[in-house]
């Protein structure tokens, strides 16, 4: 399930992240030693995070997965292995909140991607998904919010 869509213009965000590129049956496997590892690399430096990790998906690819795992930061990290500083740009973005396990995404993702067709808007070829309350939250996963947000073409 899905909130109502939005058109919103989002805010500019300094960024630790991880680029990962995996196979989809992977991405369950990457994910947590992926956020382990940007959150390490945060830590290490003294880094404030100043709000929930993130995933920017760089394009849509039916077998492969290209991906960032970020945490907003207040400034910049220092490259640290595989750890990158990164920006997300302001821009003007689709957004709702899925509520649900992260088994229910793609689902999610639909919905949304047909709404903004019967819209007639133009999607850009990125999206990202912001895990505002998960299962470090709440063990039940009906209490699962994540934030869908599909930038559009300017």
């Amino acid at each position: 399930m899905i909130d109502t869509p939005k058109i919103v213009k989002s805010a500019g965000q300094l960024t630790a992240m991880v680029h990962l590129t995996v196979p989809r049956s992977e991405i369950q496997n990457v994910m947590g030693p992926g956020l382990s590892e940007v959150q390490a690399a945060v830590a290490a430096q003294g880094i404030a995070v100043i709000g929930p990790w993130f995933t920017h998906h760089l394009k849509m690819d039916p077998k492969a997965f290209d991906f960032e795992i970020c945490l907003p930061v207040k400034t910049p990290v220092s490259a640290t292995g595989r750890v990158q500083p990164g920006r997300m740009p302001a821009r003007r973005v689709v957004r709702t909140v899925f509520h649900g396990s992260y088994e229910g995404l793609a689902g999610a993702w639909g919905e949304l991607m047909s709404w903004i067709k019967s819209e007639g808007l133009t999607p850009a070829e990125d999206l990202y998904e912001i895990y505002t309350e998960g299962p470090e939250a709440s063990s039940d996963p009906s209490a699962w919010r994540t934030e869908l947000n599909r930038p559009l073409m300017e």
